[in-house]
């Protein structure tokens, strides 16, 4: 049984249109994808692609002018309001992509303890104890003694970024939602997380590692789910991330792959149609772009179907 398991998930905006007049603006339609516990599924795909949104749906945190249809389950039961707001920031806890989620008025080794341990008045031992693991934790993401008495203010992006990782590992989490949370992060240190999260994925965590730097999930994750106007177009296995892409299945994977700087730098032309335009498109989105796109592809939207022990939406996968 699956983890965390998304089905179905559309989520669109409404926003004011003139004086009186609303419209609707689909980020995310028909969302399917599955975390296992003791895995690391990296979500890769261009900005805007609805990467960030899901993870705020999973979390509980999208805006009020957000319309959520779909289901989302953890643990096998539907992961509602009232489970998000009893689980959040324990089990279920959020790497935000923004270092804005700090608090600027608490110093840093507050803000590493785990929700649970926060509650009531901390004094003496037991206070001195809660800054020692801070320190602890802060150390283990490469920043140097003391940063726990520090003040966001008096981090650089790379710290704080670091910092909202170690809140995230600090307790005892079951699923990890990690939404671009490496960006700024020296390459040394990039690698030594990265092989702290596999750490945890080993001990049995969840994670969903969104990001937009396929080679440095290549090197931790156990499944790559492709994004692209909206909705994952290909989940794969990390072997198939070899050579020209010849094991990938959806076009836009392998022109994701093969864009590269490695992989010859092979540009993609035209551009992921905005939000506002997905719910007019009655066929693949990626049709436009695909040079092997038929007048079949424009009839209906791909179902995400199993080919060659992956997933993909294309009907000319094979």
């Amino acid at each position: 049984m699956a983890l965390l398991k998304v089905e179905g998930v559309s989520v669109s905006f409404r926003s004011a249109r003139g004086w009186f007049g609303h419209e609707e603006n689909v980020v995310i339609q028909d969302l399917d994808l599955s975390v296992n516990a003791g895995e690391i599924v990296a979500v890769v795909g261009a900005s805007g692609s609805g990467k960030s949104v899901l993870a705020q749906a999973i979390m509980g945190i999208l805006p009020a002018n957000a319309k959520l249809k779909g289901q989302i389950n953890y643990a096998g039961e539907p992961l509602t309001m009232e489970r998000q707001l009893h689980l959040r920031g324990d089990e279920l806890v959020y790497i935000p992509q923004s270092v804005s989620y700090l608090d600027p008025l608490l110093r840093v080794g507050w803000q590493v303890q785990p929700v649970s341990q926060k509650t009531g008045c901390k004094h003496g031992s037991e206070h001195r104890s809660m800054m020692q693991k801070a320190e602890q934790e802060l150390t283990g993401y490469g920043l140097t003694p003391g940063t726990s008495r520090k003040f966001p203010f008096e981090l650089s992006g790379g710290m704080a970024r670091r910092v909202l990782m170690a809140t995230a590992t600090s307790g005892a989490p079951k699923l990890i939602i990690a939404d671009e949370p490496t960006p700024g992060i020296h390459p040394e240190v990039l690698a030594e997380t990265m092989k702290q999260f596999r750490q945890l994925a080993n001990e049995g965590v969840g994670i969903l590692w969104i990001t937009h730097d396929i080679t440095t999930a290549l090197t931790a994750a156990d499944r790559i789910s492709v994004f692209y106007a909206g909705s994952n177009v290909e989940m794969a296995q990390v072997c198939d991330f070899t050579g020209k892409g010849e094991r990938l299945r959806h076009p836009y994977t392998k022109a994701l792959w093969n864009a590269l700087p490695q992989n010859e730098f092979q540009p993609l032309s035209g551009t992921q149609p905005v939000s506002s335009q997905r719910l007019l498109s009655e066929g693949c989105t990626f049709a436009p772009r695909c040079i092997g796109a038929t007048t079949a592809c424009t009839g209906a939207r791909p179902e995400l179907r199993k080919v060659r022990e992956g997933e993909v939406r294309c009907i000319n996968a094979t």
